[in-house]
């Protein structure tokens, strides 16, 4: 199994612990490790390179953080990922959360970040990948717009924008939210297998109540999507894994 979209970083000092239990269960786990308040990229690369292999890293600046318009901090993170470029496996995760932005020009600066991220990408010829929380659409139409490969993980938004991602080329991340968001499930049923990521968005999104969520719990979403589709457990299991492996170029 392969976790495209966790966070082991926010685990902190259960970080070290988590790892070794998920390495015993998983192939490997794509790290999303994006500048969000506190959670400084630099300090969260070096808490994870040692497992650098097992984890296949992103460097992306949150939508909830770019909201603040800081462009000192934008470059920061861009020397970052220009140092790391040849060490990480996509950007992001970078993109558009008007769930949370209080005003235009809030969502404004998203825009703005966003966008500089994304003619990153294309510069470094990177895939990207994609938080969008109410705002899908535009996201969608930004890296239409770019031309960049995306993935639009921890997807939510409509079945008929699932399907236009998809005919577009992207892959479409199903999370272990499957089993209590509708809208995750809707999408789930409405794409084909070979359109789909795996993924946990870890310790988020847990499947169980009052759970702080895991990697290995990918399991859980491959097993329901294996349910909608009336496929086996392994046939899913290794279609998504082929998609991720693909999508980032992961060398397992």
């Amino acid at each position: 199994m392969l976790d495209a979209h966790a966070h082991f970083e926010f685990y902190k000092k259960d970080a070290p612990r988590m790892i070794e239990e998920c390495r015993g269960e998983l192939k490997a786990v794509v790290d999303s490790i994006t500048e969000y308040r506190k959670a400084h990229v630099w300090k969260s690369w070096e808490m994870l390179k040692p497992y650098f292999g097992f984890i296949f890293p992103t460097l992306g600046y949150h939508p909830n953080e770019a909201r603040r318009g800081n462009w000192e901090k934008v470059k920061k993170v861009e020397e970052f990922i220009l140092t790391h470029r040849d060490e990480i496996v996509a950007i992001g995760e970078i993109g558009l959360d008007y769930h949370y932005a209080e005003n235009e020009t809030q969502r404004e600066n998203q825009r703005k970040i966003f966008l500089n991220f994304l003619g990153l990408a294309a510069e470094l010829n990177l895939p990207v990948v994609i938080h969008a929380r109410e705002a899908e659409r535009e996201a969608f139409e930004l890296v239409q717009r770019v031309g960049v490969r995306a993935y639009f993980h921890s997807f939510s938004g409509s079945v008929e924008l699932a399907r236009e991602i998809a005919e577009n080329g992207h892959p479409v991340g199903i999370n272990t939210g499957i089993v209590f968001i509708p809208e995750v499930k809707a999408a789930a049923e409405a794409l084909e297998v070979e359109n789909i990521l795996v993924e946990t968005d870890a310790p988020y999104m847990s499947p169980v109540k009052g759970q702080r969520n895991t990697p290995c719990n990918v399991r859980v979403a491959i097993a329901e999507v294996a349910k909608l589709k009336g496929l086996k457990f392994e046939e899913v299991e290794r279609a998504t894994e082929k998609n991720a492996v693909r999508f980032f170029g992961l060398k397992l």
